[in-house]
């Protein structure tokens, strides 16, 4: 009978040949026991069968992270998988947070028999994380009794129960315990379970258990407590024990293992083990036939969607709701609308999938209802009419020529995918609808595991071996900076780290054992957006843990979607919060209801701003890369938005080009064929959508577009049979078509070389339109919208003195914060934003609440006594009215930022007193107003005020950022010369590369040398970001006075890539007040020198000044003379520019 809950079914079938085998292990711990078991699946399974073993056990710490990998892989290498855990076992019960005799908790071995004991040790699992969390996920004997059905038990290694009441020579209770885990499990299901590492502890235990099982008739097991695969893996599980603990190789105190012998061991070898213990070895291979656990995949479990009484079934409910849109969103229902949405309608019968959308529309209308802002589509679900008409998505496919076959392909069966997203603020109030609507058990996170990527393995294995920091940096540094890069990729690409590893044994080591544990799961969190929503609860189910009060999977998104679940993406978009603000801003400002969706798509003013380059805080835009390839595009409107998206990624050389070229009229688009034309058109010749793969071969070999989905599919995976069978088709389609061969196979190979680089129109359609939108928005409204981008990144110090910045250039002015105007986040006032008061630091939510209620109740604050007696001063601390004070939040009041300092503790001890005063009945001796007068004017009198370096130190210790002003305002036109730190990710193309920075010392901090040298590591920001800077001694010795904190500069050096950020490496130090930037000039080829010349020494005269001019002449640079030096303004440049052309006037 089919099992109801997830994944499992019954199978009573038993292969014959499995009558042969006498041993499995039944206690192997993989790389799912994290930091601990280094058994990886792959290699595990693989030594099993070439140890003639036909079954092996999953038996991780007290966890199932890893059980359909396990399951598929063994599986997949003709091995039977057990399915099991060494559960955590509480000494009492799992609700009592206490140790029993200096106890937590025991082991204890649990194999699924059955579909029934599956699902009964995913419930203890999950019980375990939910209800006996205690240092480990513990269950107790009462979960052991409820859920005991189809499990078979093995008493575990030493630390289980029964071992340590031997240890303990406790005889009474070991048979007492037997006696206990019999009467739970039945005399046929549980089994007492010897080891020998070696351990004088084990040779003890093993033979009392072997007096036992006579005893009590209960059958022995042997095991070994596999941690790795081979004798030789030990060493590198040591070093992975080390690196769970956060301990050195050399630490005494450190966990280790007794010796080499937790392997996989042969059957030869566990035989001759245990040779004087009877049936131990037999055992294991009777257990293993018993465990019958099977998993299906690819059903899907959908939920249960509660349509209404009067609709019979999922498919009329969904058509219904789509007849009743179809007017309301084209008023013009042509044929060809009705057709495209009952074709799709009939996709989604066939497939099942009439409850899936019916799901989504309801909590996506619960969204709008409620006023969460809700993405207009992600993905390949734009390319649906039917997720159109019921507002899931907001983008119309068909004026766009969006394929729903891209994204349901009714000849390829998988579950659909729509990602939504909604805004960051208000995700967490529609993942709670669904909870409430479904019920809280039934819907769960997903897991993500965290690997050890190549240069943490180095870093970990480093620090393990007690190597120096810059030993270390040494290695990791030629490890390329590639996505995903592996350490045997590295040694094949990268000649200096072969040539380091093979020139030095110590690194070779690290290396070799670096190489080991990378890849290994590291921790496990939570998926940024995966939320499971299931039929049944999910603990029958799949096993569960909890964080913050909220179920998740321990299993990942494929292993969840594996099992047939209902997995969607809730994400969280940042632009669909300053969208919603930008739009409530413009309501309180000009009391206008805009509505983004309605807003047109081509707009003038919209289109001259992108086309400016003016793109900062643009959604998609804003990068100096993506801001080029605007101006070089030139958008006219919403449409030209659409491939701007897509060309941005890595393609074929020339791709962008051609695009640009045949877009401007520059260069004749030409067709390989008339058929492609009407396909290519669009995108002058060059195939950028994965859609019009698909439209070709639909066009050319008379592919259906859902055979032509398979196509691309096979194009991108690159698998060769599968390739070449589709390829054959392919031909005999064109050949029919009075294609030539030759043609047809240069198409097919074009195609299948695009199909690495092809991007989802329907997904770069949706952005492009967020992208539209909030450009029209900071177009029109400038200062509602930069107020939004402001509020939307309070939480990221970094980024708002960028978007400071942009305002300014803007013309947007910044006003501090304001206790008496201020709310918590930016607002309007005045044609200005007015700071946050989130933004400041120490003034917590409650503090910002209570500040705002007595506010609106007694008025504005008048004074700092004022305040200090109307706020609730356990909730406004003096340290967040420092905060305050410092940030110039006060300054309206009319007293100076260092005269409030001084007299806060006596305003403080004042307000304490006079609030106790009102509270007793009692009244002052002066007036309130008089007692503020006098106190302002002693401290007027006694305190000199801040100076304007002081106030703007003070707002950057208080906000992270400068407000009124900053430090390097006076310099923007040398930064303007220099290599802007925020683009240096952008710009930097190669490890090494030789920039130029200017900026202010936020912070140094000096380290010495093994030689007993001082080298500094120090941080420098201009207006753009921050970078780290290392300047080693020679340098360092050079400029040490000009290294103080604080300091404006200006930096030459070599980017360091290896890192996770890049590093400026330091050559040369300027102070940036004695900095003047150099003019390097390039005479155009074509021009005539002597009159150049003429005009170039007019020029210089008109702007003499002290910055250095270079002329390229001969293929050299040669500096002028000291009298043809110029003054480095914005009008000498602009001059020159005009004079020689841009490529030809470089300043550094």
């Amino acid at each position: 009978m089919r099992d109801q809950s997830v994944g499992i079914r019954n199978n009573t079938h038993i292969d014959t040949r499995r009558e042969e085998r006498s041993f499995a292990h039944l206690h192997v711990h993989t790389e799912y026991s994290l930091l601990d078991g280094a058994s990886r699946i792959k290699e595990l399974v693989r030594r099993t069968k070439e140890l003639g073993m036909d079954a092996v056990a999953m038996t991780d710490h007290g966890v199932m992270y890893g059980a359909v990998r396990f399951y598929k892989e063994a599986k997949a290498q003709g091995v039977h998988p057990i399915i099991g855990c060494e559960v955590y076992l509480a000494p009492g019960m799992r609700q009592e947070r206490t140790e029993v005799d200096g106890t937590r908790y025991y082991h204890l071995i649990l194999l699924a028999e059955n579909e029934t004991g599956y699902r009964n040790l995913v419930q203890l699992v999950s019980l375990a994380n939910t209800e006996g969390y205690y240092y480990k996920p513990r269950v107790d004997k009462e979960l052991l009794r409820k859920y005991h059905e189809g499990l078979i038990a093995l008493s575990a290694c030493v630390a289980g129960e029964i071992p340590q009441a031997i240890l303990r020579r406790n005889n009474a209770k070991a048979d007492a315990l037997i006696c206990e885990y019999v009467e739970i499990f039945g005399q046929k299901n549980f089994f007492l379970e010897i080891q020998d590492h070696g351990l004088p502890e084990e040779k003890t235990v093993n033979r009392a258990l072997r007096d036992l099982a006579v005893k009590h008739g209960i059958g022995l097991v042997a095991t070994n407590d596999v941690h790795y695969v081979h004798a030789d893996d030990s060493e590198f599980h040591d070093i992975l024990l080390c690196v769970q603990m956060g301990r050195t190789i050399n630490d005494p105190d450190r966990m280790r293992f007794s010796g080499p012998d937790y392997y996989l061991k042969s059957e030869a070898e566990m035989t001759a083990l245990f040779a004087d213990y009877p049936g131990a070895i037999e055992n294991t291979a009777k257990i293993a036939e018993r465990c019958q656990v099977n998993f299906t995949f690819g059903e899907l479990q959908l939920p249960f969607y509660p349509i209404p009484e009067n609709f019979a079934t999922d498919d009329d409910y969904l058509r219904a709701l789509c007849e009743e849109r179809i007017s309301v969103r084209y008023p013009n229902v042509t044929e060809e609308i009705r057709a495209r949405m009952d074709y799709e309608l009939d996709v989604i019968h066939g497939m099942g999938y009439a409850s899936y959308f019916l799901i989504v529309w309801d909590f996506i209308a619960y969204a709008r209802e409620h006023g969460v802002a809700v993405g207009p589509g992600r993905g390949s679900g734009a390319g649906s009419i039917v997720a159109y008409l019921l507002g899931i998505t907001n983008i119309d496919p068909l004026p766009y020529a969006l394929l729903f076959e891209r994204f349901l392909n009714p000849e390829r069966v998988s579950m659909p995918d729509i990602d939504i997203d909604f805004d960051d603020i208000n995700r967490g109030r529609v993942i709670s609808y669904v909870k409430e609507r479904y019920g809280e058990d039934h819907i769960a996170q997903i897991a993500t595991f965290g690997t050890m990527g190549a240069k943490g393995a180095i870093r970990d294995v480093g620090r393990v071996l007690e190597m120096s920091f810059g030993e270390v940096s040494n290695i990791t540094k030629l490890i390329p900076t590639e996505l995903n890069i592996t350490l045997d990729r590295a040694l094949k690409e990268s000649a200096d780290f072969r040539r380091i590893y093979d020139g030095d044994e110590s690194v070779r080591r690290v290396i070799d054992l670096a190489r080991r544990i990378e890849g290994l799961p590291r921790n496990i969190s939570i998926h940024a957006a995966g939320v499971v929503i299931a039929k049944n609860p999910l603990a029958s189910q799949v096993p569960v843990w909890v964080s913050e009060g909220t179920l998740v999977t321990e299993f990942d998104k494929d292993d969840v979607e594996a099992l047939g679940l209902l997995k969607m993406d809730f994400l969280g978009l940042r632009t669909l919060t300053i969208i919603s603000d930008t739009v409530n801003h413009i309501r309180a400002s000009h009391g206008i209801d805009l509505d983004v969706d309605q807003i047109p798509l081509i707009d003038e003013k919209t289109a001259r701003m992108l086309c400016d380059g003016d793109t900062g805080a643009v959604f998609q835009m804003e990068s100096a890369g993506m801001t080029n390839l605007v101006k070089d595009i030139q958008p006219q409107g919403f449409v030209d938005l659409i491939p701007t998206v897509a060309l941005y990624r890595p393609g074929p050389l020339g791709m962008v080009a051609d695009f640009i070229d045949g877009l401007h009229g520059k260069k004749e688009v030409v067709y390989m064929h008339p058929l492609l034309e009407p396909i290519l058109k669009e995108t002058f010749g060059v195939v950028l959508y994965q859609e019009q793969v698909m439209q070709i071969v639909q066009v050319l070999a008379g592919f259906s577009l859902g055979q032509a989905d398979l196509l691309r599919r096979a194009m991108g995976k690159k698998k060769h049979d599968l390739l070449m069978a589709q390829k054959e088709i392919f031909l005999q389609g064109c050949e029919k078509n009075g294609i030539e061969a030759a043609l047809a196979n240069h198409i097919f190979d074009l195609l299948t070389h695009f199909a690495d680089y092809g991007f989802n129109k329907s997904h770069s359609a949706a952005y492009a339109l967020l992208a539209w939108q909030t450009a029209y928005l900071k177009a029109h409204y400038p200062v509602e919208f930069m107020a939004g981008v402001l509020t939307s990144i309070m939480d990221k110090t970094d980024k708002i003195p960028v978007y400071i910045q942009l305002c300014r250039r803007m013309g947007i002015k910044i006003l501090p914060p304001d206790i008496n105007s201020s709310t918590a986040s930016f607002r309007i006032e005045d044609g200005a934003i007015r700071f946050g008061l989130a933004a400041v630091r120490n003034v917590g939510e409650n503090a910002i609440v209570s500040m705002e209620r007595v506010r609106a109740e007694g008025g504005k604050f008048r004074s700092l006594v004022d305040f200090c007696v109307r706020v609730d001063l356990r909730t406004v601390n003096k340290r967040a009215i420092e905060s305050l004070i410092k940030c110039g939040a006060f300054d309206s009041i009319g007293m100076e930022r260092n005269q409030m300092l001084a007299a806060l503790d006596a305003a403080i001890q004042d307000a304490a007193r006079r609030q106790h005063d009102l509270l007793s009945g009692q009244g002052g001796l002066f007036g309130e107003e008089t007692i503020e007068e006098v106190q302002q004017i002693r401290i007027a009198e006694d305190v000199p005020p801040s100076t304007a370096r002081e106030r703007l130190a003070w707002e950057k210790e208080a906000t992270g950022f400068y407000i009124t002003g900053h430090p390097l305002d006076d310099y923007r036109e040398t930064l303007s010369a220099l290599c802007s730190i925020g683009e240096i990710p952008h710009a930097v193309r190669k490890d090494r590369q030789l920039v130029r920075i200017g900026g202010i010392l936020t912070s140094t901090k000096r380290f010495t040398t093994k030689k007993g040298d001082t080298m500094l590591f120090a941080e420098i920001e201009d207006f753009s970001g921050k970078i780290e800077v290392t300047v080693f001694p020679r340098v360092f010795y050079a400029h040490v006075s000009d290294l103080e904190q604080d300091r404006i500069i200006v930096v030459q050096g070599r980017v360091d890539t290896t890192g996770d950020e890049p590093k400026l490496l330091a050559d040369e130090i300027w102070r940036m007040s004695e900095y003047r930037a150099s003019f390097y000039l390039i005479p155009p080829r074509d021009t005539d020198r002597r009159a150049l010349w003429n005009e170039m020494r007019t020029l210089f005269a008109a702007h003499h000044g002290e910055h250095p001019v270079y002329v390229r002449s001969d293929g050299r640079w040669r500096q002028l003379e000291t009298r043809h030096w110029i003054d480095g303004s914005a009008a000498v440049r602009r001059e020159l520019t005009q004079l020689m052309g841009e490529s030809a006037v470089k300043i550094r």
